[in-house]
């Protein structure tokens, strides 16, 4: 049975939610990373591989994914293509997210303050760059192997 809930009561429980990932490429190969506001609810001041966050009560996956992108990244009307599914359970969260993949070379405009800095990382350094960089967990478990 679901049960609708506020986000703050989704966050005191650790309730089970679902949520969107987003891996930018560039068509380089590039993926866009991205480091997270301060003042973020969860993983504030971590980078992450994927923009994208909590679906709305009732939002369909591929348009959470499609407003979460325009709202972080400024990327609207973009191909977003399925990668995949996963979830993460875990003291921090529980998360039943859906991924996708969006190649682009259009500039990023991160106006909402929830992005405060952005990074390009080739294929070939992403185990490296990951081993120096705190990177939200969420993300590495349901898109890391994805992409």
């Amino acid at each position: 049975m679901q049960r609708i809930t506020t986000r703050a009561e989704m966050r005191a429980g650790t309730l089970w939610h679902r949520s969107t990932y987003i891996a930018v490429k560039r068509t380089s190969g590039a993926l866009v990373v991205h480091r997270r506001a301060d003042w973020k609810d969860v993983y504030a001041g971590l980078w992450d591989i994927a923009f994208g966050g909590v679906c709305d009560v009732g939002e369909d996956w591929a348009e959470a994914a499609a407003r979460e992108l325009g709202e972080e990244a400024g990327l609207v009307n973009q191909d977003l293509q399925f990668a995949g599914r996963g979830t993460y359970d875990q003291p921090d969260g529980r998360v039943v997210g859906m991924a996708y993949t969006v190649v682009t070379d259009d500039p990023l405009q991160c106006n909402d303050g929830e992005v405060v800095e952005l990074a390009e990382v080739a294929p070939a350094d992403l185990t490296q760059w990951l081993e120096a960089h705190p990177v939200c967990a969420d993300s590495l478990q349901i898109m890391l192997p994805l992409l």
